[in-house]
């Protein structure tokens, strides 16, 4: 028997799920910052290697010997540089840095009015804030701007450089046409974009180095890898036109399955190409991590119990931990608020 296994990296913490064709033979979880600080708190980029070596080694050696395919999905935006070699050359930029905002201008004309990479908190206005702000002896070791699943994945395969048309759409790609812009291509930072593969495709077998050090299989196949809130979606069994899935996690993401491609940048409205359908939907700053900086877990499970969606509340909140907002509202400035109705 062998098995699949599917790894989801989130904003504060990973976990594994290894499935054959018929059940769930394993899972495992663990927070980024359970890892060792070694005197300081540890870059992100070394959490996430520390995480995906942990994940793998909790489970048996029988069952991890057994796994012939990995895929990894990561957090949408969430992006950082690396050298020829896969080196990290900066700390990674999470999905709701909006500092790209300063890179905007630059992109009009060159980019669809409707693309999500317009957006501040989008990788490709990050790539090019990047490019303005880093030192000229870190930016000309710039060989690739990686998300979070590619620059794992790579950890297995080995092939730097590759994403996948779901997390790629936010550096600009043309999920429509399955291509780059041409003006984004004639920008001086066009090398440093991934190649786009589908969602799910093979990439390789794991590469001799990594199947060492995570004592895995030769044979086991890396796949190419999505977004999490879509991993989400596919998780929920959700297959027809006009199912949709809330995502709550560190953000609230909203999906809606249709047969109708949707945009609207105003209002943070997108759609991911999926099979023969469109992933229709957006991502809001608002969610999980708002109520963890306020409220403990105790907390949090007394005054969720005292909710009864059957009695209308007067509070008037709009709860963001900063500025900016992306869906239903984009906005990278829109201010959080805390008052009642009228």
């Amino acid at each position: 028997m062998t098995y699949a296994a599917g790894i989801d990296f989130g904003t504060s913490g990973a976990r594994i799920m290894v499935l054959d064709d018929r059940a769930l033979i394993y899972q495992g979880r663990v927070r980024f910052d359970q890892g060792p600080q070694q005197g300081q708190k540890q870059n992100l980029s070394a959490q996430w290697q520390w995480s995906l070596q942990t994940l793998l080694a909790a489970m048996s050696a029988a069952v991890r010997q057994e796994i012939r395919a990995i895929a990894i999905n990561g957090t949408s935006g969430t992006v950082l540089l690396c050298d020829r070699a896969g080196n990290t050359l900066t700390d990674p930029l999470l999905y709701n840095d909006n500092r790209g905002q300063s890179a905007l201008p630059q992109l009009q004309g060159i980019v669809p009015d409707s693309s999500p990479a317009l957006s501040a908190t989008a990788s490709l206005a990050k790539l090019l804030w990047w490019q303005t702000h880093l030192s000229p002896e870190i930016w000309q070791q710039a060989r690739y701007c990686l998300h979070q699943a590619d620059w794992l994945a790579a950890q297995l395969h080995g092939q730097w450089g590759i994403s996948d048309y779901h997390n790629a759409l936010k550096i600009g790609y043309d999920v429509g046409e399955l291509a780059y812009p041409q003006g984004l291509k004639e920008l001086a930072a066009a090398p440093l974009l991934p190649e786009v593969v589908p969602p799910g495709s093979r990439i390789g077998p794991v590469n001799q180095s990594a199947a060492q050090q995570y004592d895995l299989h030769p044979d086991c196949q890396i796949h190419a890898g999505t977004t999490d809130s879509i991993a989400a979606f596919i998780a929920s069994g959700a297959s027809q036109p006009g199912q949709a899935v809330t995502s709550l996690g560190s953000t609230l993401v909203l999906k809606l399955l249709s047969q109708t491609r949707v945009e609207d940048h105003s209002l943070g409205i997108y759609s991911h190409r999926f099979g023969d359908l469109w992933l229709v939907g957006g991502a809001s700053n608002t969610g999980g991590a708002v109520l963890n900086a306020f409220f403990t877990e105790a907390e949090l499970v007394k005054f969720s119990q005292m909710i009864d969606p059957a009695v209308p509340s007067a509070l008037d909140y709009y709860p963001l931990l900063a500025p900016g907002e992306r869906f239903p509202i984009n906005d990278p400035n829109y201010p959080p608020s805390a008052g009642t109705t009228p």
